[in-house]
Formats: structure tokens, sequence, C-alpha cells
């Protein structure tokens, strides 16, 4: 078993002592599990953030494989088992928690109070725009990283990350969307993913441009 010190020390040759300091002393909560928030949560573990914790109240389905950070034994798992153990094989010394529920505008204050950075990572628009909402109404003071537009084949040039106000930013193209007849394909949502998990990052390193 490779050793904590052994881990440590990769990751500060890989990204410098002071930036992965930062990096351990912080905390993101991923909303949602999918092909956005696996990505997301793997790309946050393999980067050593020293506390990470998971929300989704879903089980892992055969459709789910095309896109998500799952294996065909996992089938039939709730997600935020199935992710937690996965990531603990990526980064065992990082606090990985999570926690099979559903959010909503009542329990939203409590459950995402504990974390510096939230990351929204649902399927469905209106229940993007209730985190997204409930989350500027009650907690002003912490970073916000959405998901919105990566369906499809388009151009992976098209996503992009924007910073919509000063603590809350968006990444995707902003109009593809399962409706128009592609799906979600696993290259696209990887790359729009990607791009939420390097703001997340950007942020914690002290870089807030998009």
């Amino acid at each position: 078993m490779i050793s904590k010190e052994e881990i440590y020390s990769a990751l500060e040759e890989r990204h410098g002592k002071d930036i992965q300091k930062k990096f351990a002393a912080a905390s993101v909560v991923v909303c949602g599990l999918g092909g956005l928030g696996s990505n997301i949560a793997v790309s946050l573990a393999r980067a050593g953030i020293g506390n990470i914790h998971l929300i989704d109240f879903d089980r892992v389905d055969v459709s789910n494989l095309n896109r998500q950070q799952y294996f065909v034994s996992q089938l039939g798992e709730y997600k935020s088992d199935a992710l937690l153990n996965n990531l603990k094989n990526i980064s065992p010394y990082t606090v990985i928690t999570s926690q099979c529920v559903k959010l909503n505008e009542e329990n939203i204050p409590e459950l995402l109070a504990p974390y510096d950075i939230i990351c929204e990572a649902f399927d469905k628009a209106d229940q993007k725009a209730m985190l997204v909402n409930s989350v500027l109404e009650n907690f002003p003071e912490k970073y916000l990283i959405s998901g919105n537009g990566m369906a499809g084949f388009g151009s992976s040039n098209d996503i992009i990350t924007r910073r919509i106000t000063k603590r809350f930013y968006i990444c995707g193209d902003g109009k593809s969307d399962i409706s128009d007849g592609i799906g979600l394909v696993s290259a696209r949502v990887a790359v729009c993913a990607a791009h939420q998990a390097n703001m997340i990052l950007r942020i914690i390193s002290g870089i807030y441009d998009a």
C-alpha cells in the first residue's frame, strides 16, 4: 500500500507545495453524481482535494455507463456509495463522504453549509435552477460552479466557463440539450466536467477569472 506521504509528495512535485497545501485544506460538495458529477469528483480526488462530499439519491443504471465513472459490477448500487468506493481507490487518504438524499429547498441550507465550494452537477434544468437559486439565496459567500449545455456531438470549443457573478460560474455551451435529438455523450460531458473541476481548482488556487 502506497503511503500518504508518497502520494502527497508526488502531488506537490506536480502542483507545487503552496498550491497542494491549499488543495489539501479545501472542501468541495458535488451535488449530482451522473456524467458531470462523477467526472468532476474523479478530477478533484486526483488533484488531492482534502475533503470531498458526494450527494445523489439515484442508483447506477446500465444507461449511465456510457459517460459516468461507474462499472458494470456496480449496477444497482446507490451512486453515492459506488462513487465513494471508486474515489477511495483513486485517493485513499482524501476525506470522502457521501449522502444518499435528494436535495431540495428545505434541506439545502443544512446539507451544503459545511463546504467551501458547491458544485452543481444535476441533469434536469428545473433541478439545476432550484439548486442555483437556493445556493445564491442561502450562501452568497460561497463559490458555486454549475454546468449548462453539454449534449450531442458539438465542438468541444463551444464549451466555455463564464463568470456570472463574483462567486458564481457556469460551464458549458449554454444551449445544447438532450431534447435536441442527441443525448449526453461521454466525451463532451467529460469536457464540461473538466471545465467545472478546473474552475474549482483555480478558485482554490486563488485564481478567480474564468
